[in-house]
């Protein structure tokens, strides 16, 4: 009966498997490779409308879990926990990767001619740093500058821990409803393009890409994808689920990689949705249908974040059911197999029972 029973688990896995297909990315140059990797940081703004800065005086002593903006999408946050002693306050900050020796309370320039001992070094785990840094106070910006493994060079970034995130009670004082404040700025900002004191026109915040319309009813299907550009050593499970929201296609990207933190489309970055350390997922509109369609993936994988262009070319004809997605197959062999399993061991118990 056992026999039987591996035998039917074997012959169920086996058109799994040779259904799993991951289409080979075309190589590109080196050279392109390096002017992607090149690109400017993008920069972002931390705190809120209005924030007053608190200091260690104002919270009662203990430790608490916070959340740390950053700057820089190159250096992110992921974990932080804020100490509290009297009036002295310090963080111990967590970063996805291990691409930063050092901090430096300070900017750039500044660490660049500061003496060695200034410098905090980073505890190092397998793929984080853990770096141990006073705060001048929260809800307000400060600069930490991060120096690059494998660049050798300092890099600017602002942090600011958000005091909301505290307890109620760790506070001397009850906080302003700052997101309320900031919404209330933004409604009275004219909607037209404001010109600026010099007569130029300020740049508008850019429009988030558009994603093609499908005559399809609102579900999730599946859809032949193809990956080019890079290394060449990067690649996409294809097929892969494809989401019709609204009429509006989106794909859902699962990476060979996992150290794949955020892509970009456009002017807008989308984050990984992995967060328990498997391969890089990502929810992106589809803004082309058998079309090179562009998109920027930042990589750890080489030790300092790089944004690499790539292509994805979506291919309509293939639009298929959810089941051909190896991952809904695999969960489908798995449920039968389970069944199976069930079911044998029942017949089993018969078998036996029926001998006595």
């Amino acid at each position: 009966m056992r026999r039987i029973i591996a035998l039917c688990i074997a012959l169920l896995l086996l058109p799994s498997a040779l259904a799993v297909t991951v289409l080979t990315p075309k190589r590109t140059d080196y050279a392109d490779r390096q002017a992607a990797a090149e690109r400017a940081i993008r920069e972002r703004k931390v705190g809120k409308y209005g924030m007053v800065p608190i200091y260690g005086r104002d919270i009662e002593d203990g430790t608490y879990a916070v959340q740390v903006g950053s700057t820089s999408p190159f250096f992110k946050i992921v974990e932080a926990e804020l100490t509290v002693r009297g009036d002295e306050m310090t963080a111990d900050i967590t970063i996805g990767s291990r691409s930063y020796l050092y901090v430096y309370m300070g900017t750039a320039e500044q660490a660049g001619g500061a003496p060695e001992g200034d410098r905090i070094p980073g505890d190092e785990g397998q793929r984080f740093t853990v770096f141990t840094i006073p705060v001048p106070a929260l809800n307000a910006p400060f600069e930490c500058a991060a120096y690059s493994r494998n660049r050798q060079i300092w890099y600017d970034r602002q942090l600011l821990i958000d005091a909301a995130d505290l307890p109620r009670d760790a506070l001397a004082f009850e906080l302003p409803d700052y997101e309320l404040a900031e919404k209330a700025i933004l409604a009275f900002e004219p909607e037209d393009t404001a010109a600026s004191d010099d007569g130029e026109a300020e740049a508008a915040e850019p429009a988030a890409p558009e994603p093609v319309t499908l005559p399809r009813t609102d579900g999730e299907y599946s859809i032949e994808v193809n990956l080019a550009g890079g290394s060449g050593r990067a690649n996409v499970s294809s097929p892969t689920l494809l989401i019709v929201r609204e009429g509006r296609a989106y794909a859902r990207l699962l990476w060979s990689s996992p150290y794949y933190d955020y892509m970009v489309i456009g002017e807008t970055i989308y984050e990984n949705l992995t967060t328990d350390g498997g391969n890089s997922t990502f929810e992106i509109p589809i803004t082309a249908m058998d079309d090179p369609m562009e998109v920027i993936a930042d990589t750890t994988a080489m030790g300092d974040p790089i944004e690499i262009e790539y292509t994805l070319t979506f291919y309509s004809e293939s639009l298929g059911d959810k089941s051909q997605i190896p991952q809904e197959a695999a969960k489908k062999v798995l449920y039968i197999s389970l069944a199976i399993i069930v079911v044998g061991a029942v017949l089993n118990h018969f078998v036996k029972k029926k001998r006595k």
